[in-house]
């Protein structure tokens, strides 16, 4: 998960964790050391390499946000298969636009009510980690 907000981050990752949908969800703040944990660089270069499952990935971040990121991270086809989806603020129809032109696999617009907010993640878990069928590769 790349999210730069910490109620954002521990929300999710405890809608993930309750609902038994992530055994593991490691996060980042911001797209430059998103680009480092997956390519295995800087303070992540002994991180056991690996693609996740999914990438839950926030837009408006600082250092490097997602859609800068994204560009990088599908340049390597390494990445080309990896499942993003997007959860983020914005409800720009340009960001929209670009990030589906970089493969992304869903956007989705962060509710502001609590429970609804709640209820998105716990879709989203149940969709990517219980009933996508990844490639054999993964």
């Amino acid at each position: 998960m790349a999210e730069d907000d910490d109620n954002d981050a521990e929300l999710t990752i405890k809608a993930l964790k309750d609902n038994k949908l992530a055994d593991r969800i490691d996060r980042v703040e911001d797209g430059e050391v998103l680009l480092d944990y997956l390519f295995c660089r800087g303070k992540y270069e002994n991180r056991t390499t690996g693609i996740p499952a999914v990438l839950l990935l926030d837009l408006k971040m600082p250092k490097k946000g997602g859609i800068e990121a994204l560009k990088e991270i599908r340049k390597d086809n390494k990445f080309k298969l990896l499942p993003v989806v997007i959860l983020t603020s914005s409800k720009e129809e340009q960001d929209i636009l670009d990030t589906y032109d970089l493969s992304i696999n869903a956007y989705v617009v962060k509710p502001v009510e609590f429970d609804k907010f709640i209820e998105a993640i716990k879709n989203i878990g149940c969709f990517w980690t219980v009933h996508n069928q990844l490639p054999p590769e993964f």
